[in-house]
């Protein structure tokens, strides 16, 4: 899983990372690793935490809200520690952070799309302590869940976002 979102971010880095005359080149590898470690350490901590909702709603109702704009933080703040500018560091992070979640929450909630498997990304951040498991993601992605009140899932919801 860390692999394949640090190629996720790579992917979706070339115009705000590498072509960035403000991101020195040396940096560029950096930045992608700061890029998807702050996505791993949020997710663990949501988590862990059984937030993971919030972060989810962030798509889902269209704001940076919940653990978005917590991954953005944690990005900019690490690129800051890379002698990266606030302001470059922040539009970076505005821009990237977004994207790559929307991707990575496209591809874990399609079926035809192996490259995020659930139960390892949830083996791999912890779910298995009880506070969120398998069943979990099944409802946030299929819809509803036993206490639901509407319709439809994470999948239905984001394709409004596409």
């Amino acid at each position: 899983m860390l692999e394949n979102l640090e190629q996720l971010v790579r992917e979706n880095s070339q115009e705000l990372v590498i072509n960035n005359a403000q991101v020195p080149n040396e940096q560029n590898e950096n930045v992608i690793q700061a890029a998807s470690g702050s996505i791993v350490d949020v997710l663990k901590e949501k988590v862990g935490s059984g937030g993971i909702g919030d972060l989810i709603s962030s798509f889902t109702q269209g704001g940076n809200g919940g653990g978005l704009e917590q991954i953005i933080a944690s990005f900019t703040d690490k690129l800051g520690g890379l002698g990266i500018s606030a302001e470059t560091a922040k539009s970076i992070g505005a821009s990237l952070i977004p994207m790559v979640m929307s991707k990575f929450f496209n591809k874990t909630a399609d079926p035809n799309d192996s490259s995020f498997d659930l139960q390892d990304i949830l083996a791999k951040l912890g779910g298995a302590d009880g506070k969120f498991d398998f069943n979990d993601v099944k409802d946030l992605l299929g819809g509803g869940g036993k206490d639901s009140t509407e319709g439809g899932g994470l999948l239905d919801k984001l394709k409004g976002l596409f």
